[in-house]
């Protein structure tokens, strides 16, 4: 058995896959005057919390900012550091559809859309 501390102001080490880099790089040159995607939580869904990610032209105070290349940035909002700590973003597509999927070690649930979890 191990025994972690929580410590909210911990950085969130938050990832992303090439792929993920990809299709992101690829909305930020629609979208110009966008700097990089602020990756949240909400308190929301079936199972407690749900992500949220925005486009934005800069990082608000207390963002932790994570360079994932040199033209993407990703800004992790304060709050969801705890939350969201080793998450690694993916994109991917199947058939028809496509989807940004998180692979987050701290949650404990998911909901059976998948659009929710737990920690």
């Amino acid at each position: 058995m191990s025994i972690e501390t929580f410590d909210p102001n911990a950085m969130a080490d938050v990832s992303m896959t090439d792929t993920a880099i990809a299709h992101i790089r690829k909305q930020l040159i629609k979208n110009a005057n966008m700097a990089g995607i602020r990756l949240g939580v909400k308190k929301s869904g079936c199972s407690g919390f749900k992500y949220d990610i925005e486009f934005v032209e800069q990082a608000t105070d207390g963002d932790q900012t994570i360079q994932v290349a040199d033209d993407v940035a990703l800004f992790v909002s304060e709050e969801a550091r705890p939350y969201l700590r080793g998450t690694v973003i993916d994109f991917t597509k199947e058939g028809l559809n496509s989807t940004i999927k998180f692979n987050n070690p701290n949650a404990k649930d998911l909901c059976g859309c998948g659009e929710s979890f737990s920690v």
